[in-house]
């Protein structure tokens, strides 16, 4: 009975490290994404998704919505959420080195990671995670 249920638990704990592994790297972009001058928050994510998973594409989505409409309407900044476990995800997942699910915002050259921000602040306090947005966002 007790092996039945560490085998259990080790499956749980294995299938939650794949359907919530959060990125913490700082990088680089292409050029051409240097250029076109717009910041793009890209919410990559799996086709299975957890409530938190959700509440964070949900969240990040409402603040970027009140926070820039302007400059959205000038499409200065776009919100793109993209699964990872279709040809477009992978793709854009490997030209920004991600490989799991991740909060990235793309401004000039910088990558800004706020997969941990999400995670923590999506369903519990989304003020958090939208002052956090905005922070890595700054002046468009």
């Amino acid at each position: 009975m007790k092996r039945e249920f560490l085998l259990l638990l080790n499956m749980v704990l294995l299938s939650l490290s794949y359907s919530c592994n959060a990125q913490s790297d700082k990088g680089e972009v292409s050029e051409s994404q240097l250029q076109s001058g717009m910041v793009k928050v890209y919410y990559f994510h799996f086709t299975q998704r957890c409530a938190t998973c959700r509440a964070i594409e949900d969240e990040t989505k409402k603040a970027i919505d009140e926070l820039y409409s302007g400059a959205l309407e000038e499409e200065k900044i776009a919100f793109i959420a993209l699964n990872l476990e279709e040809e477009d995800g992978e793709r854009m997942a490997e030209k920004l080195n991600i490989s799991g699910q991740t909060l990235l915002i793309v401004k000039g050259g910088e990558q800004v990671n706020l997969t941990n921000e999400g995670f923590l602040y999506a369903r519990t306090d989304p003020e958090k995670l939208r002052e956090a947005l905005q922070k890595a966002i700054g002046e468009i």
